[in-house]
């Protein structure tokens, strides 16, 4: 593959070290929604970004969350989260990282994701497998859900917090926990490096999971909609697992549906 990781890297670093120097100072915050907060750290990250892309790559289109994107006919397109956990960052919650994805025709074929207040650094390119900070990552390989450790989201702008409280119920009963620490993109690359065994989401949007659904794929582990479907990226579901307990969680994930459908 051509430049494009490296630049990722580089570009990701650097606005990684600038919302950890702006997370010591006071913040600007606006809403974009009730309980939806942007930050400055938010438009000055992605201001960074959208500049680096468009420099090395002017033929790409850009999609990115606070949307200063670019458009093109490019089949090349970067999703950009510049801040994954913003309400944790505003709150001064150390979970928070970077996200660059690359898609071409619509498949993810390059991601990277920093942290920087633990300064990993996850990468992952089509079929050459993903990594952390250059160690090579596996999902784990636990084999039930009884044995699982999962984690999910509530994104402050979707309207069925209901039906996910009613999975958190169930899925608490069946496994060894759930977390919610607030970062779709670092939830997804947990479960590349086998710290999560699966991870759920109602609704998402593309900038969320880009990379993260590559560091999984590329880690071994597998990624579909709640039902089992294939992933869409543009779509609101997704489901990451180590593949082992893929099969078990979709029954819970249809069983709960299933108890919510109107009856006839």
């Amino acid at each position: 593959m051509p430049e494009y990781l490296e630049i990722a890297v580089e570009i990701a670093r650097e606005a990684g070290a600038l919302i950890a120097q702006l997370a010591q100072r006071p913040h600007e915050i606006a809403y974009k929604r009730p309980a939806d907060l942007v930050t400055d750290a938010d438009r000055r990250s992605e201001a960074l970004i959208v500049e680096r892309l468009h420099s090395h790559f002017p033929k790409h289109a850009i999609v990115a969350e606070e949307g200063s994107g670019l458009e093109s006919d490019s089949d090349y397109c970067w999703y950009v989260d510049p801040l994954d956990g913003t309400t944790n960052f505003a709150h001064g919650f150390p979970v928070f990282c970077v996200s660059l994805g690359l898609a071409y025709r619509g498949e993810v074929i390059a991601g990277a994701v920093y942290d920087p207040t633990r300064e990993e650094l996850f990468t992952a390119e089509r079929g050459a497998g993903a990594y952390l900070n250059h160690r090579r990552l596996n999902v784990s390989k636990t084999r039930t859900l009884s044995e699982s450790l999962l984690a999910t989201g509530f994104p402050p702008f979707a309207s069925n917090h209901e039906v996910n409280m009613e999975l958190f119920f169930r899925l608490t009963q069946l496994s060894h926990g759930i977390r919610r620490a607030g970062s779709a993109a670092l939830d997804l690359c947990s479960v590349a490096a086998g710290r999560f065994d699966g991870f759920w989401e109602l609704k998402l949007n593309p900038w969320d999971k880009a990379a993260g659904s590559l560091m999984v794929t590329e880690a071994g582990g597998k990624i579909t909609d709640l039902a089992g479907r294939p992933f869409e990226l543009l779509g609101h579901e997704i489901f990451a697992s180590n593949g082992h307990i893929h099969e078990e969680s979709v029954q819970v994930f249809s069983e709960v549906m299933a108890q919510r459908a109107p009856r006839a």
